[in-house]
């Protein structure tokens, strides 16, 4: 079972030795990444990949439609642990053009439980009704709404006790809105970081 999958770990595991003898020896020890990205679940959008991190450099929470819930347990645990253990600098919330998450939480449909997941999705779209009214073309229209997706979940997360916290200490955090495109594979910065709270409170 899946004996491709493991060959390709081997064939993978054997590069990396070649080109750096002591790789996971010093993986073995301590992870300190600097980053902390908050993604979609999309198997299209690999997240050291494009930012061209190895393992060890970049601490990673995915989900469905890169959502930042002040009520997720999963979530919060991993921001908690990236901002007070290891101490990142910079979060990233990145969403993606064409995330089906986006485009699923306000077609109609019913998919079950995800739909309690994407609701967040659907205030989004109700808060900025004004602004979407005015985007006839359809991939256009869902392209704005995974932007202001995003910007949300921004704000959610420099929201958040935890970030909150650690400026107050004099922690040195970022929160940064990214979204990527999987026609070009290129990220696009929203410019909306926000690294205190008067950042915050301009986002707002």
């Amino acid at each position: 079972m899946l004996d491709d999958l493991k060959a390709n770990n081997r064939n993978w595991a054997a590069r990396k030795t070649a080109a750096d003898p002591g790789f996971f020896k010093r993986l073995e020890g301590q992870q300190a990444p600097s980053y902390l990205w908050i993604g979609c679940s999309d198997s299209r959008v690999p997240a050291n990949e494009i930012v061209g991190l190895d393992p060890g450099e970049l601490f990673v929470h995915r989900n469905v439609a890169n959502l930042a819930p002040p009520q997720d347990a999963n979530y919060l645990s991993v921001l908690q642990f990236a901002v007070d253990v290891l101490k990142v600098k910079h979060i990233m919330v990145v969403g993606h053009y064409g995330c089906g998450g986006v485009r699923a939480a306000v077609d109609g449909q019913r998919r079950g439980l995800v739909d309690h997941w994407l609701h967040p999705i659907r205030e989004v779209c109700k808060d900025h009704k004004h602004e979407l009214d005015t985007i006839t073309e359809d991939v256009a229209w869902h392209d704005r709404l995974c932007e202001l997706n995003v910007i949300r979940q921004v704000r959610n997360v420099a929201s958040d006790v935890f970030v909150q916290d650690a400026w107050a200490r004099g922690q040195s955090i970022c929160v940064h809105g990214w979204v990527y495109s999987l026609s070009n594979g290129i990220v696009t910065d929203l410019d909306c970081s926000v690294a205190g709270l008067e950042d915050l409170e301009r986002l707002a």
